[in-house]
């Protein structure tokens, strides 16, 4: 299954330090790992939210799961038909790593106006990040 996860800067730096292999540790009050089943969905976050917090940019991951173990999880839509996510329960993430068939990849990437860092020219990404 092709899923999309939006991300902000320090949870892709964490991904980075996986090489690119596993998301990291949900917090305490995030219960739930949501990837998303499209592009779409995960652009909106990733430059719409994500740009307007905490290190203002966003984004877009890209990755694959064994489907027999992605089906395990019930698609759930949180808004119109393009939002449509897993719900993975914040335990389960780790397994759920072991499932992710190659690696994840950064699919875009979005900044907003108040991000504050230098980006590498070459993979439009924040120097802090190495691929």
């Amino acid at each position: 299954m092709l899923l999309y996860r939006p991300v902000g800067l320090k949870e892709l730096e964490l991904i980075a330090q996986s090489e690119f292999k596993a998301f990291p540790p949900r917090l305490p009050e995030q219960p739930i790992f949501y990837p998303v089943l499209n592009f779409e969905y995960a652009e909106q976050i990733a430059r719409d939210w994500n740009t307007q917090s905490n290190s203002f940019a966003g984004f877009v991951t890209k990755f694959e799961v064994e489907d027999d173990y992605a089906n395990k999880f019930a698609v759930r839509v949180v808004g119109s038909s393009i939002h449509q996510e897993l719900w993975v329960p914040a335990e389960q993430l780790a397994e759920f790593n072991r499932h992710i068939v190659g690696k994840i990849t950064v699919e875009a990437a979005y900044y907003g106006e108040k991000f504050v860092g230098e980006i590498n020219p070459e993979t439009n990404l924040p120097k802090s990040i190495q691929i």
